[in-house]
């Protein structure tokens, strides 16, 4: 039983049980589900829970952020679903945008190798680098060593990715592997052929596809190409081999499938690969690379500026995985990518904007969020940072958005470059060390942090207000009243028996045993949060108190019996509007108290929350003065 099972439990119900989910990957922050119903899904209840930033749906996903810890989670998630590893990114349901269904094919196959991939990057950059301060030179068995262990993979990608896609088309990995294997193969690629063969002919000549023959299969040209570090060839093969595995399945008697599907597959999947598919992903790579390149031809300015304006907006929906490819294949194709990468600065405008908040709030919680969250975003990862403190608060992420395109429009403008795939954050910046070992680039690459540091640190100094500086005169200078939503006796919130509320933890308030099954509204509001259950309710008012009334203690093991609600979230009320009826009888005779606390949970917002003193109250009658 992993650290995070009660967690992972509570996930699972969450989500619509076990049988609701079709698939479960999982990337640097979230927990990315496939659902049968989205519908059954139980969002505010997921947002409520300690352990989870929020929830988002996008590209085909719900998906819950959980911070870095998100690993762990998974596993525990895992061992309660009974998804078979070979088929948690296997699902069979149609998605309605051709947008989602790319997104979730390009994060089920990348999310994997990027643990892996980021570590293997900052291998190699600090190796380029540690040559470059002159520490050991590049002819050192040193250096030869850990570069083959940050290189392998970038080497050997299409047997990584034969891997992932086969588990994300339904393939049996180990045949994607093997077909990731052959396209590395040392015979067919171009470079082998080029250095021992003198070509046959010339393909598509005098254009950007121009292509020399070296061999055909048995009489068809086969255009040459280094396979090896490539992304989109060993995609598309795997796709074609899934299906060709299926068609294979349905043909071959029982007796021999074991070894006649998977010969007959890799028998048809390898020419069809490197006659068709792969040349055809190889020209797809370098019109991506000419159009990339056309784009930053017109403005790098400008279209630096717009990736680092927009980027934080596609990860709040997990559409910037769409874009790795791009990335990637620049890298692969023109030995370093300049498009993306403006992105980077991102990363360092939101970690600002967080730095400045915790310097300028005077709310204790919100700071002890802020230097966490301030480290995760240095060291790459954002997500915490943006859902758990620059999303609530609106304004500051604007301002990060827009200290990102600033920092992105200098990155653009200065040609800012990466050379090496992987590492994140402050641990990219050896991969942006020119290939000739001169210091250009990264300087550039210091400069943009500064720049994108500096923009978001004074912008939210300058334009960010904290709640209780923005609190209005009205509100601080006057009492505000509280009417009561029940009739009934009167309680103390530290005679009720349960720590939770007696001890003021939740915020400060008053008590009440119903006499009546109705809860009404104590003021106008808005309805913040309601329970699944009907048990509890969260109301915000017009004059910004963040109220909490929670009907009788432990009421939630009643899973929503006796219980009724009249309003939904989001919904306004006027006080004295019915909420919610429950069934005093029955909650009684199940065991549970009908004490009933209405706290303020804002309370550190004001500076008295004082109930009345009366020992009985009528539905309207004054229960709180606040101040």
């Amino acid at each position: 039983m992993g650290k995070y099972h009660e967690l992972a439990k509570k996930i699972v119900k969450n989500v619509g049980g076990k049988e609701n989910i079709l698939g479960l990957v999982h990337c640097i922050t979230r927990l990315r589900f496939t659902l049968k119903d989205e519908g059954k899904a139980k969002d505010d209840v997921l947002k409520a829970m300690e352990g989870v930033v929020t929830v988002m749906k996008s590209g085909g996903q719900y998906q819950v952020v959980i911070g870095n810890h998100v690993p762990e989670v998974f596993e525990d998630v895992m061992a309660l679903i009974d998804l078979k590893e070979e088929n948690s990114t296997k699902v069979e349901q149609k998605q309605e945008k051709l947008l989602n269904r790319a997104i979730d094919v390009v994060s089920g196959i990348f999310q994997p190798i990027l643990g892996i991939m980021a570590a293997c990057g900052m291998l190699k950059g600090f190796n380029t680098l540690f040559v470059a301060l002159g520490l050991y030179s590049a002819e050192c068995g040193g250096y030869l060593i850990i570069n083959a262990a940050g290189d392998a993979l970038f080497t050997f990608l299409p047997l990584f990715l034969g891997y992932t896609a086969a588990k994300k088309f339904g393939l049996k990995p180990m045949l994607g592997l093997a077909i990731g294997a052959a396209m590395c193969y040392p015979g067919i690629q171009a470079g082998t052929l080029s250095a021992e063969l003198e070509p046959l002919y010339n393909l598509l000549d005098k254009t950007m596809f121009a292509s020399p023959v070296y061999i055909d299969f048995f009489g068809i040209p086969i255009v040459s190409v280094d396979y090896t570090g490539t992304v989109i060839p060993v995609i598309l093969a795997v796709w074609f081999a899934s299906k060709c595995e299926k068609f294979f399945q349905k043909l071959i008697p029982d007796l021999v499938k074991f070894f006649f599907v998977p010969m007959l597959t890799l028998l048809v999947t390898l020419p069809v690969s490197v006659v068709f598919l792969g040349p055809i992903a190889t020209f797809a790579s370098t019109l991506i690379s000419e159009f990339t390149l056309a784009i930053r031809s017109f403005s790098p300015l400008l279209a630096g500026g717009i990736v680092g304006l927009t980027w934080q907006i596609l990860v709040i929906f997990g559409i910037h995985w769409g874009f790795i490819p791009v990335y990637i294949n620049n890298v692969m194709t023109l030995g370093y990518d300049n498009v993306m990468m403006p992105f980077f600065a991102c990363t360092f405008a939101t970690s600002a904007v967080v730095l400045a908040i915790f310097f300028k709030t005077k709310d204790k919680k919100l700071k002890e969020m802020a230097i966490p969250n301030f480290i995760s975003g240095i060291f790459g990862v954002t997500e915490p940072a943006i859902y758990g403190i620059l999303l609530p608060l609106k304004k500051p992420f604007i301002l990060s958005c827009i200290a990102g395109g600033i920092g992105g429009a200098f990155y653009g403008h200065f040609n800012f470059r990466k050379f090496i795939l992987g590492g994140m954050g402050i641990f990219e910046l050896p991969n942006m060390m020119n290939p000739d070992g001169t210091m250009g680039n990264i300087m550039v690459a210091f400069a943009g942090i500064a720049i994108s540091m500096v923009v978001g640190f004074t912008l939210t100094m300058l334009f960010y207000k904290d709640k209780e500086e923005t609190k209005s005169i009205e509100t601080k200078a006057k009492k505000i009243t509280l009417a009561s939503p029940l009739k009934g006796t009167v309680i103390k919130l530290s005679d009720v028996k349960d720590e939770a509320f007696s001890s003021g933890a939740l915020g400060k308030g008053i008590a009440i045993e119903p006499e009546e099954g109705v809860l009404y509204a104590p003021a106008d509001g808005t309805i913040s949060a309601l329970f699944p259950t009907g048990h509890a309710i969260g109301l915000t008012t017009e004059t910004g108190l963040e109220l909490l009334m929670h009907v009788g203690m432990d009421t939630v093991q009643l899973d929503g019996k006796g219980f009724q609600a009249f309003v939904e979230t989001g919904e306004m009320v006027k006080q004295g509007q019915k909420l919610l009826e429950f069934d005093r009888k029955r909650i009684s005779e199940a065991g549970y108290s009908l004490v009933t606390p209405i706290l303020v949970t804002n309370t550190e917002d004001f500076e008295m929350v004082e109930p009345v003193e009366e020992k009985e109250v009528q539905v309207g009658d004054l229960l709180l003065y606040v101040m």
